[in-house]
């Protein structure tokens, strides 16, 4: 077994009102920008450190973005976002947050504020972290 994981987050954990409407959603804007579902059944689907899930009581609300290769990437969220129930929250285009911030933002069929950003020409020294659990 072994886990691929970032630097901050462990996981986030989204409640949602309708969990197939989010599995199109999730399905649609995560291909967009080259992730898969990591798991999945029918209570539940995740792709690295997002979980999502059916609330019992009140669904989540909160600001999500998704790391995007290109620019290319982040209109294909945008555009994959409006086509799964996703609604409008800003199109593709720079950001005055810091020089090379592109991002496009959708809400999601609960109302999370679901964006993909592209940070600029980057070098990375890994696609991930591989985490093994010692036995």
């Amino acid at each position: 077994m072994q886990f691929h994981q970032g630097r901050l987050i462990d996981h986030v954990h989204l409640r949602v009102s309708d969990l197939e409407a989010s599995r199109r959603f999730y399905r649609a804007v995560l291909d967009a920008v080259g992730l898969r579902f990591t798991s999945e059944s029918p209570r539940h689907f995740a792709c690295d450190e997002l979980w999502v899930d059916r609330a019992d009581g009140p669904v989540s609300r909160v600001h999500l973005a998704f790391q995007a290769k290109d620019r290319e990437a982040v209109h294909a969220f945008h555009e994959a976002a409006l086509a799964n129930g996703g609604r409008d929250n800003g199109g593709p285009g720079e950001r005055s947050y810091h020089p090379g911030y592109y991002g496009a933002f959708a809400l999601d069929p609960d109302g999370n504020n679901i964006e993909a950003v592209f940070h600029g020409p980057t070098e990375r020294s890994a696609d991930s972290v591989v985490v093994r659990p010692r036995t």
